[in-house]
């Protein structure tokens, strides 16, 4: 595996510019300096997701002198949001994707990305900010599925779920709040689903562009399943219909 961290001003300006897949920033909070506004200039014109967090955290990262950045490299490079549907949609096979709405467990996303590899998704969408790192600790829970699953980041979820529906792929949002169960679902035509944030779930903004919501039956006292959980038992409903269908 590639090395997937770099720290300090120099080599991560120096990164960017020549087009590494960068999957995270940390800044130290309170940094300045010709070199930190360059890196800045950068960050925002890239779009790059990053975070201004104190020393301490960075000195846990590395034990290198990071000059206050460390940034995290991706192992797997990103696909393009429309070249994955295209892509996906001229294969002849019936598009199902997963849209993370801000899934920040590591562990979390890479037990999805292993029960989406083993499910037949065609791809996993994910915001640029405000999402788990995909580094060394996501490769080793997802068993390795991470290099055999399309992962796509994008600027604004509910863009995206725009793109998707107007593909002809219906959007529907695994949420306890839904009015229906997921078994009353028709999940044989073009679907993506979107699993909500470990503590607060879909955001509204998502919520209202949904084209369904489902939700699974909970018979016990706990009001809701871990998100990897829920989102395995999703995608085998999705399995189970199209079998028979």
């Amino acid at each position: 595996m590639k090395t997937t961290q770099i720290f300090g001003l120099h080599p991560v300006i120096e990164a960017i510019e020549a087009g590494r897949t960068i999957d995270k920033i940390f800044v130290q909070k309170g940094l300045s300096g010709a070199l930190f506004a360059t890196l800045a200039k950068l960050m925002e014109s890239h779009q790059l997701s990053h975070s201004y967090v104190p020393v301490e955290k960075l000195n846990r990262l590395t034990r290198g002198n990071h000059q206050g950045v460390v940034a995290l490299l991706s192992p797997v490079e990103f696909a393009p949001l429309e070249e994955l549907v295209l892509s996906t949609i001229e294969s002849g096979k019936t598009p199902l994707f997963l849209i993370l709405d801000h899934l920040s467990d590591v562990r979390n996303v890479g037990a999805i990305i292993r029960t989406a590899e083993c499910t037949g998704v065609s791809g996993i969408i994910l915001p640029k900010q405000g999402s788990a790192a995909v580094g060394e600790d996501m490769v080793k829970t997802s068993a390795g599925a991470i290099f055999n699953m399309p992962l796509c980041k994008v600027d604004n979820l509910i863009d995206a779920i725009y793109y998707l529906q107007g593909s002809g792929i219906k959007v529907i949002g695994a949420t306890e709040k839904a009015p229906t169960l997921l078994y009353e679902e028709s999940l044989t035509e073009p679907l993506a689903i979107v699993m909500g944030a470990e503590d607060i779930g879909i955001s509204k903004g998502v919520l209202k562009v949904l084209d369904a919501r489902a939700k699974l039956p909970i018979q016990g006292e706990t009001s809701s399943l871990n998100v990897s959980v829920a989102c395995g038992a999703f995608l085998y409903e999705v399995v189970r219909q199209r079998m028979i269908s």
